[in-house]
């Protein structure tokens, strides 16, 4: 074991940054999905391009913005327009390949509710904010990556409500339902790593974090899951972890 500490957001942060392939376009949000384009873009993908929900796309990040709306994403960006300019032009166009994604429930195909809690939507339990553009990237990226708060209640087996599909019901139902590509690729959670099987598309244990085990995470996920691959998840590199605090977050915005 390195002889170096890390906190969690660190370790999703670094999760999430290994996802990103060099030269893929990526739409990323707020917090999590920021720190780690940021930190893919300053080691193994330089030549990824970061495009916000707000308008700029192809941003060259010297801050960590604070939203998507920040002036600071403006920062060396080869277009600067808005949300109708990079929703047409560039996410319904298929051109983004990772889009980040989070929300209330995720179930085991990857379907994520962050509408309502509560079976009648019409006379929810909890009321979210719903989809945003998270929809539209669920349905139009390449592929998605997931960020979660890993707690039994928010991986029910169905979710209450699809906002954001995933694999639907998994197999082939979501090429059915007219989605001809994309779907969630992988969940980062706060205890793991999960990902989806290529012919059910059902959820996998791929990586349980540091200090735990594949019984915890099971015990905390509210449908069977899943955990005969699985392995340790890898902690971050003494660099990650500098770049990180150093030159991505060093206000610890995110951080903490």
């Amino acid at each position: 074991m390195a002889d170096y500490t890390y906190t969690l957001t660190e370790l999703m942060a670094v999760a999430a940054a290994r996802e990103i392939a060099d030269g893929e376009i990526v739409f990323a949000g707020t917090g999590l999905p920021m720190l780690g384009a940021m930190l893919a873009q300053r080691t193994h993908a330089p030549g990824c391009c970061i495009v916000f929900e707000a308008g700029t796309i192809a941003s060259q990040l010297a801050h960590l913005p604070m939203s998507v709306g920040d002036p600071r994403c403006l920062r060396g960006a080869a277009v600067a327009a808005g949300l109708h300019e990079v929703f047409t032009y560039v996410l319904q166009a298929g051109r983004v390949d990772v889009g980040f994604l989070s929300g209330a429930q995720v179930d085991r195909f990857g379907n994520i509710n962050s509408t309502s809690i509560g079976a009648d939507p019409r006379h929810p339990r909890v009321r979210f904010s719903g989809s945003g553009g998270a929809c539209d990237i669920a349905c139009l990226a390449r592929r998605n990556v997931v960020i979660a708060l890993h707690e039994k209640r928010r991986f029910p087996e169905q979710v209450d409500y699809i906002t954001s599909p995933g694999w639907l019901s998994g197999g082939d139902s979501r090429q059915r339902a007219g989605l001809r590509w994309g779907g969630p690729s992988v969940v980062v959670t706060t205890k793991a790593v999960m990902r989806f099987r290529p012919t059910t598309h059902a959820i996998y244990l791929a990586s349980y974090h540091p200090g735990l085990t594949p019984q915890a995470v099971a015990a905390d996920t509210g449908f069977p899951l899943d955990t005969e691959d699985a392995v340790e998840t890898s902690i971050p590199t003494p660099e990650e972890l500098r770049i990180l605090r150093e030159v991505v977050d060093p206000e610890r915005v995110f951080l903490k």
